[in-house]
């Protein structure tokens, strides 16, 4: 039987007016927020490995009460369980606290297989599976575009821009996944309905035996100085062709130097 921990992250909608607070950390709170998209290809993938064969998927985030969400939606795509990691003292935390408190959640759950999307649709970084992992002791097999599970064996494909990797270990392990692995499923509406049966547990730093101190933005290793909203587009300009319209276009391209 396969247990396998699949983290999440809640988001902010790529398509809502994203913001930064009045601290400079990104508004998770004050704007729509949904499951990663590059997450749902990690969900996918581990429902995919216990279908073919026994076991179960618990999905882990962490984040603030609206965190919440980005576990439902894993749950009604037919994951098991929840975790819910949530307290106030992580907010600001960079990628490398973020990292402890998943760890040490992890280090609490039952698990064979840890599962990772290759990175986040906020930040982008794709280094917090490999964090994790080296928390944890366990080898990391990143960036995956196809997967094979024979028992404890995984063996993974990985499509770089100058050549393709086939890697393969065994055991307990990290996997992220990219969004080549396949199409992520829509829940259904016997999926949705239940999601509300299933259990969630909500855990704080003090569940997980860490101190407070050891995270947030006062230990980030990066900060945000300052920002400002991008301007407004403006009007186009209009260009009469009256028989040098081909120049006007050279000359507007060069004014801009992009010839």
């Amino acid at each position: 039987m396969t247990k396998i921990v699949v983290a999440v992250k809640y988001v902010p909608d790529a398509t809502a007016d994203r913001t930064f607070s009045a601290d400079n950390t990104v508004d998770r709170v004050g704007v729509d927020g949904l499951l990663s998209e590059l997450d749902e290809y990690a969900v996918e993938q581990a429902l995919q490995i216990v279908e073919a064969g026994d076991g179960d998927v618990t999905v882990l985030t962490v984040g603030p009460e609206q965190a919440a969400d980005a576990v439902r939606k894993a749950l009604q795509m037919g994951a098991d369980a929840g975790v819910h990691v949530q307290d106030d003292a992580i907010h600001g935390s960079d990628a490398f606290a973020t990292s402890l408190v998943l760890a040490k959640a992890i280090e609490k759950l039952d698990y064979d297989l840890v599962v990772f999307g290759m990175a986040s649709t906020d930040a982008g970084l794709g280094v917090v599976p490999t964090l994790v992992a080296e928390r944890l002791g366990l080898p990391a097999v990143t960036f995956a575009s196809e997967i094979t599970v024979d028992g404890d064996t995984v063996k993974i494909r990985r499509d770089g821009d100058v050549a393709t990797q086939e890697i393969e270990a065994t055991g307990k392990l990290v996997l992220s996944v990219t969004d080549q692995t396949g199409e992520a499923r829509y829940p259904s509406f016997k999926g949705i309905m239940a999601a509300k049966k299933k259990d969630v547990q909500e855990w704080t730093l003090e569940d997980l035996g860490i101190d407070a101190g050891s995270v947030g933005l006062d230990n980030a290793w990066t900060k945000v100085e300052s920002f400002e909203p991008r301007p407004p587009r403006t009007a186009g300009e209009i260009v009469t062709d009256e028989g040098d319209g081909g120049a006007k276009l050279v000359e507007f391209l060069a004014s801009k130097k992009f010839v």
